[in-house]
């Protein structure tokens, strides 16, 4: 597609911010309110959600066609934690403290509308009458509902004042009914999915979208209401929409804000899900290139080399997704662990790359991470003072890992959810039973991210290889060395951090080490049999902000910092995010990355985490360069491996960018599991990013 003038207009006034002018600077004291009236904390939160609608100011734009502009700049969420600490004071919460980081069934909220899931909560409350909790429960869901489209209503009013009688139609049917078109069931997605943020939540995702909208869709297309080329501006300027409050969404950075969409993949049925709306998603992302909607594509070994090309125009856009998920590997394996075929076949993704089940999962997927650097360090730090074995320095490296995991567990057995009546609305068995989300669906698992594997992995290499296979680097003169942080003692260093022997060369005698290490913290994971909900902890190999924070600290972190490591690192150094070769390391190249990393037990890590490739934008010269990207991306899939990244960087305009940012305001690059706008990063982002390794294919 070409995005029109009216587009590129609406795009421009959403990145210049336009629309801030109307934002309200007051706060709502719900608190207040709520222990003035003595409501308890499911009613506390419905009236939250009553009274953001309420207070919203209508906005609509004269060239919109999918309306609502959110006007409240804070959502007071603070209460639940305050409230609820003064009662039960041994609680924890996780991060903000509301329910966070999973997916609505969009699809069956499509189907039935908000109407009907009203009235499938009043009739669950008239056989449960005698039940309070759910009584209390239904009657704060019939409130949210009730808020929700009251709120609509005051849309349609407004748009017939402004005689857009188009918008007056539409609104006076859809959220409260099932959407007869396309256009109908973009609008109610925009206005469900903005009410779920609004009542206190984030990282609020968007599922499976091209098997959700494509029945509107197709039917649109069969019936001639529509055209591609109408149907591509509407998705545009919804994706568009999906911008405006970037800013307000917390997150640990701007752009951290969890508004993922997935695409492509198998159905439930095990039938191959791609679409004509799956290639849409890719151009319409492609031609609006805004950091959300951040766009997952599920493949397999057999995907069209045609739709991971059209995939791979994006990428040399920079803007760092779509982020890839093999469906051969990613299946077996939750469906390997307690889920159901049919729900493994449907997963997405939660904020970053969690694997989550669309409206049955209430899983916390990022309770923390097991630092495994810090678990080598220890390891090598003990022995070699007492003059131990090499598998001595395994076995405590495995007791440090069982411990961080335990750790985390036993912290967060006292974890708190809040209730969440609006969102249980969106979910499935809620409304049916009479029981909120906060109490825990089909799958109630945690997750811990098992972060920074390669730079551990390389230390083992190292210290293998020189301390005990060569016997060329004495244990005292190491242990010296990383107390002093490798001052006076730069050989040693650079024979340390040599390209060799690290992880990514598809080299045999280090990535024994990444097999064994990554099923020493499986083995951790699984000695828990419940994590307190019901659940299993799943580990994963991504590393999030934790690169990061594992290097150089964070306030309430609960993970160990490291100083010097045996691999060459010296205190302060970031660490590679993700599963990437450690920085500053020379390889092969990306099919080595892939086959080193393709040797993983991912039946058994499974909680999601990309290989990250840095690939420099010389390699998009031509359209036979895209398809050897495609190319890539299938050799992915090819060889077993689980999730992918591929960013484009050019290191020189990221340095440029520094300089001048105001030449440079719509620079995208990828984070972690998220993209952002690089002159909006902190200075210790930015850093990381220009500092990472460059691969030519």
């Amino acid at each position: 597609m070409a995005m029109n003038t009216r587009l590129e207009e609406m795009k421009m006034r959403t990145r210049t911010g336009v629309h801030k002018d109307a934002r309200q600077s007051n706060i709502i004291d719900i608190e207040a309110e709520c222990i003035r009236e003595e409501l308890s904390m499911m009613q506390c939160v419905s009236r939250l959600t009553r009274r953001m609608c309420e207070s919203e100011r209508v906005i609509i734009q004269e060239d919109e066609n999918i309306v609502f502009t959110r006007t409240h700049k804070h959502v007071p969420i603070s209460f639940m934690t305050r409230q609820s600490g003064q009662q039960h004071s041994e609680r924890i919460f996780h991060e903000l403290g509301p329910i966070s980081n999973i997916c609505a069934d969009w699809g069956m909220v499509l189907s039935q509308g908000l109407l009907q899931r009203k009235t499938m909560a009043e009739e669950t409350l008239s056989h449960l009458e005698n039940d309070p909790d759910a009584v209390e429960f239904l009657s704060a869901a019939i409130e949210t509902i009730d808020a929700v489209l009251n709120l609509v209503k005051r849309y349609s009013v407004k748009a017939k004042q402004l005689g857009r009688n188009d918008i007056v139609t539409m609104l006076n049917h859809v959220p409260e009914n099932p959407p007869r078109t396309f256009h109908e069931a973009l609008q109610f997605i925009r206005f469900v999915h903005a009410i779920v943020w609004l009542s206190g939540h984030y990282h609020v995702g968007l599922g499976r979208f091209d098997q959700y909208m494509w029945p509107y869709l197709k039917d649109d297309l069969l019936e001639g209401r529509i055209d591609m080329k109408n149907a591509e501006d509407l998705l545009a300027e919804f994706f568009i929409s999906l911008n405006k409050d970037s800013d307000l969404y917390p997150g640990v950075q701007q752009g951290d804000n969890g508004q993922t969409l997935m695409i492509g993949g198998i159905t439930k049925e095990g039938l191959d899900g791609v679409n004509e709306l799956t290639y849409m998603v890719l151009r319409v992302a492609r031609d609006v290139a805004m950091i959300d909607p951040k766009i997952n594509l599920r493949i397999s070994k057999d995907t069209d080399l045609e739709l991971l090309a059209l995939a791979a125009e994006l990428t040399r856009l920079g803007l760092g997704f779509p982020q890839y998920s093999n469906d051969d590997v990613v299946i077996p394996a939750l469906n390997a662990h307690g889920y159901k075929l049919e729900d493994a076949r449907n997963y997405t993704v939660a904020a970053c790359w969690e694997f989550i089940i669309p409206g049955k999962g209430m899983e916390v997927v990022n309770i923390g991470a097991v630092s495994l650097p810090a678990a080598v360090d220890e390891g090598i730090r003990k022995v070699l003072s007492n003059n131990g074995t090499f598998e001595d320095i395994i076995s405590c490296t495995a007791d440090n890992i069982q411990l961080q995991v335990n750790n985390l567990v036993e912290h967060y057995r006292k974890l708190y959810l809040p209730p969440a009546p609006f969102y249980s609305v969106l979910m499935n068995g809620c409304l049916e039973t009479g029981r909120d989300l906060s109490k825990g669906l089909d799958y109630n698992n945690f997750g811990i991210h098992g972060a920074c594997t390669s730079n551990a992995v390389d230390v083992l290499a190292a210290v293998k290889r020189y301390v005990f296979d060569e016997k060329s680097v004495k244990p005292d003169s190491l242990i010296y060395a990383l107390d002093n942080n490798f001052e006076h003692m730069e050989e040693l260093r650079q024979r340390l951090s040599g390209n060799e022997f690290k992880v990514g060369n598809n080299n045999d005698y280090v990535d024994d080490f990444l097999i064994s290490l990554l099923d020493i913290f499986a083995d951790a994971c699984e000695a828990v049999e419940d994590n307190g909900r019901g659940g299993c902890i799943r580990p994963g190999t991504g590393s999030a902000m934790y690169y990061v924070w594992l290097s150089k600290g964070q306030e309430n972190m609960h993970e160990p910092v490291v100083g010097a490591t045996a691999d060459g690192r010296k205190a302060g150094d970031y660490f590679s995010a993700n599963l990437a070769p450690s920085q500053g390391i020379k390889v092969k190249g990306p099919i080595s990355v892939l086959q080193s990393f393709s040797k993983i037990h991912y039946s058994r890590i499974y909680n999601g985490g990309p290989i990250t490739i840095e690939l420099s934008d010389s390699v998009f010269r031509t359209e036979e360069d895209i398809m050897k990207v495609a190319m890539l991306i299938r050799t992915f899939a090819r060889l077993g491996c689980q999730q992918l990244q591929l960013n484009t960087l050019n290191v020189e305009a990221l340095k440029d960018a520094r300089k001048h940012p105001e030449e440079y305001s719509n620079l995208i690059v990828r984070v972690w599991g998220w993209s952002g706008y690089f002159c909006e990063l902190d200075e210790e982002y930015q850093d990381q990013i220009i500092a990472r390794h460059i691969h030519l294919v």
